[in-house]
């Protein structure tokens, strides 16, 4: 095996692989022969198809797979030998029969040269929390909040009502909508109305009617009313106010306790935000380390290449969310992702790079109970667990999904810590 290696640009690099053309012919002998001992052809019997017969059905798809096989083999090979490190899977130029040779030309960018990672004087700051009986009692009244019910009051509306109304808005010569109304509902005190409406709305009871002066943010959803002063006029229709269920048996039990027994179903709750923190710390921590990593490298060059794919993923994806959400065909500049994508691809290679200079290998008990941890949010665990298992996509990314996490706990037991004690409140609201 001849190998030549090409520099193209700072990251880019150029293998030419050539060797002798019988290898390729000895593969395909052999997979043919192969065939010819399991293939059925109406008119011959089981193993006697002749080899003519077999080279000319199934000779060119043979030919295909044998030669990507060996493409990859022999690049796998003369990347090792030539000790390259590929950022990202090579694209082949070409790969042929040339005379009595194979030739395989591939271009790949290669991770840049990083140096020893000495992550000690990283300035980290982890969060640290726990759950309190006080927030197993504010998950309860939120789960009473969701099986709310609503009773017609005739009293003027207020925080934690759901009114009904009718609205229309009057900016200048603009009325919106043109003729009648907009109709609609609202729990007062959720700030979905802007507090102007919610204001008037404290007042009326049903059947009433008020004018109000309403100052449009410049982004609002309306064109039209975007940063302009409307008069909106609303007319009540209903008022409701809401009536939590009482936290009984027959509430314990529309959750899956069949015991209806509080304790139970408190340590239940508990098990479940505990769950929750425990994602939002790591995910907390995951921002901090790759924050401060990626800004401890800030002046390395990452592959261009890589960057710009990432970036176009990224685009795609919010393709795909925009159409989702009912915009199917926006199209979204994938330049509009250059910067995300490039704190993306850093942190992806230099955690990577910190796993190999350390020597970190995955943990089968952390991804068994990471993958029980994710099945028990599901009602049927168990079927969750065999879909991973037969799945190798799925366990891939899990697989991935654990090693960035041993990475990070890695990287903050040596760096310079700092623990932040939140609430479990602070901990979960957006940042």
């Amino acid at each position: 095996m001849q190998v030549s290696v090409e520099t193209v640009g700072n990251h880019e690099r150029r293998l030419t692989v050539s060797l002798p053309g019988d290898r390729l012919q000895s593969q395909i002998g052999s997979r043919l022969r192969e065939l010819s001992r399991s293939v059925r052809i109406k008119g011959f019997r089981p193993g006697k198809v002749p080899a003519k017969v077999i080279e000319q059905r199934y000779g060119e798809q043979v030919r295909a797979e044998a030669l990507g096989e060996l493409v990859r083999s022999t690049l796998n090979a003369a990347i090792d030998q030539e000790k390259l490190r590929p950022a990202a899977a090579p694209r082949i130029e070409s790969a042929g029969e040339e005379g009595d040779e194979v030739r395989v030309v591939a271009t790949f960018e290669v991770i840049p040269e990083l140096g020893t990672i000495d992550v000690s004087g990283l300035a980290i700051t982890r969060p640290v929390a726990e759950v309190t009986d006080a927030d197993v009692d504010r998950m309860i009244e939120t789960l009473r909040l969701q099986r709310r019910t609503w009773e017609p009051v005739e009293r003027a509306a207020q925080d934690g009502d759901l009114v009904q109304l009718e609205s229309s808005a009057q900016a200048g010569d603009v009325r919106l909508p043109a003729e009648g109304a907009e109709r609609g509902t609202t729990i007062l005190g959720s700030g979905v109305l802007l507090p102007a409406m919610e204001a008037a709305l404290k007042d009326l009871k049903a059947g009433d009617e008020a004018d109000v002066e309403v100052e449009f943010p410049a982004d609002w959803r309306v064109q039209a009313l975007a940063g302009k002063t409307a008069t909106v006029h609303v007319k009540v229709e209903s008022v409701s106010a809401p009536q939590l269920p009482e936290v009984d048996e027959a509430f314990i039990r529309s959750f899956g306790i069949k015991s209806g027994d509080i304790e139970q179903f408190r340590k239940d709750v508990r098990g479940n935000l505990e769950r929750e923190l425990k994602g939002a710390l790591m995910n907390r921590l995951r921002a901090e380390v790759v924050e401060k990593l990626v800004a401890a490298y800030a002046s390395t060059e990452f592959p261009p290449r890589l960057i710009e794919a990432e970036a176009r993923a990224m685009s795609r994806q919010a393709e795909q969310q925009s159409a989702q959400q009912g915009r199917p065909g926006e199209k979204i500049a994938h330049e509009n992702f250059l910067p995300a994508a490039s704190r993306r691809v850093a942190a992806g290679l230099l955690l990577g790079e910190i796993a190999r200079q350390n020597e970190l290998r995955l943990d089968p008990k952390r991804v068994s109970e990471t993958l029980a941890l994710i099945a028990s949010t599901y009602e049927e665990p168990e079927q969750v667990v065999e879909l991973y298992r037969q799945d190798p996509n799925l366990m891939s990314s899990l697989q991935t999904r654990v090693m960035e996490e041993q990475v990070i706990d890695w990287v903050a037991s040596h760096a310079d810590v700092t623990e932040q004690t939140l609430s479990f409140d602070e901990l979960m609201r957006p940042a």
